[in-house]
């Protein structure tokens, strides 16, 4: 039986529960689904691990003394980028999406955190805190990062924003961006933030420049994933008290819906096919 989109979004929301409900193994984390649905790639105990998506034995896609973690498909799906400490701080790799030899693809000191890549395949864009654009620059702050593409194939990393745009996702077209900022630090991890720096959900027109605020909630809003239509978008929020996969028409955001309603155990991470 075919597996609908909701059933793989379901499947991304649910593994953070099924690691805490199940005696072994234990704290599988960022969860990616494949273009075509019929895969999840997922970082356990810092090596990568492939499973299909209907269930079955989990494979490991790399197996390294080092840290990999937040797996990313290309949209034709036959590459993944990561990000791996294996040279000391967090870097850009790539590798097959169906196992093999990964290639380095940044060099910086500061860590380099993927989030998708390009449409056409040709770049990965990341999230680092390098240095701001010399017409946005206000002080030095090594929490605010910028957003930047490197090439697949090597090279020099281009800036994008110099906006601190997290778990950036492009349209379809390539001329547009879903993502959360970052106003300031605050543990990822922390349940219940409200405050003047809490995460909202963004949408960025390259054709403008314009950025526009989706989100207004006093707590945390962020982890945007466009529809396939691309008219929906799904994010993450605590709005209800509790991190939960909601739903707004990017016609009219502000009449957004709750889609699950975990109570006990968080919706960590959202992915879609």
């Amino acid at each position: 039986m075919p597996i609908s989109f909701r059933t793989l979004l379901g499947i991304a929301m649910l593994l953070p529960a099924l690691c805490v409900a199940g005696p072994n193994p234990l704290w599988m984390r960022y969860p990616a689904i494949s273009p075509d649905g019929q895969f999840v790639v997922f970082s356990y105990q810092g090596d990568l691990y492939k499973v299909a998506a209907s269930g079955g034995q989990a494979f490991p896609l790399t197996l390294h003394e080092g840290h990999d973690f937040m797996p990313v498909w290309s949209r034709d799906g036959k590459q993944l980028a990561f990000a791996s400490d294996r040279y000391g701080n967090f870097d850009i790799f790539t590798m097959p999406a169906t196992g093999g030899e990964a290639m380095r693809l940044t060099f910086h000191s500061s860590t380099d955190l993927p989030s998708d890549f390009t449409p056409d395949g040709k770049h990965v864009i990341f999230s680092s805190a390098r240095t701001d654009a010399a017409t946005n620059v206000m002080f030095p702050n090594p929490v605010m990062t910028e957003l930047y593409k490197v090439p697949v194939t090597g090279g020099r990393s281009q800036m994008v924003l110099t906006t601190p745009a997290e778990l950036a996702r492009y349209n379809r077209a390539g001329n547009g961006l879903v993502y959360h900022d970052n106003k300031g630090y605050e543990d990822p991890w922390r349940k219940h933030h409200t405050s003047s720096i809490t995460r909202d959900v963004w949408r960025y027109d390259a054709a403008t420049g314009k950025h526009t605020q989706l989100t207004t909630f006093a707590g945390e809003d962020r982890n945007p994933v466009l529809a396939p239509d691309e008219k929906e978008l799904y994010y993450l929020s605590e709005a209800g008290g509790s991190f939960n996969v909601h739903r707004m028409s990017l016609d009219n955001p502000a009449g957004n819906s709750q889609v699950t309603r975990f109570t006990k155990h968080p919706v960590r991470f959202l992915t879609m096919a």
